[in-house]
């Protein structure tokens, strides 16, 4: 999906830290937007439902912060309306489980993405090999 076709949103999401759980602060940082955005976030997207920890705070999975991330870009960058970033998220995630987990799409994504960079790189050097 097109959604998953951004070098920035590819290169947010490899460098989420490798944890078990983040908060609110944290996520709201690795983002790069307010505790209170993410907040209404939650209201708005049925796909953003962090687990509540014993004292009540918001302990959000890697899978909730690849989808504040996807969510920031739909409404940041590519200017939709909420309703249509949870169109959009509705059919990316309709996507997903028919094809491959998130990563995997993103792990292929970046192997085509860098062959067809050397095939380019490839190409620049017969072109110049020709016009000598």
């Amino acid at each position: 999906m097109e959604v998953l076709n951004d070098n920035d949103l590819v290169s947010q999401i490899k460098q989420i830290p490798d944890r078990m759980a983040f908060k609110i602060g944290d996520v709201a940082k690795i983002a790069g937007i307010k505790t209170h955005v993410l907040r209404y976030w939650e209201s708005e997207f049925e796909v953003l439902t962090p687990k509540k920890s014993d004292h009540n705070q918001r302990m959000y999975s890697r899978k909730d912060v690849e989808t504040v991330l996807i969510i920031k870009k739909l409404l940041y960058k590519d200017r939709f309306s909420i309703e249509g970033a949870r169109e959009a998220l509705r059919k990316l995630k309709a996507e997903i489980r028919k094809d491959k987990p998130m990563r995997e799409i993103i792990k292929s994504h970046t192997k085509v993405r860098r062959k067809a960079e050397a095939l380019i790189e490839e190409l620049k050097k017969l072109k110049i090999k020709l016009q000598v």
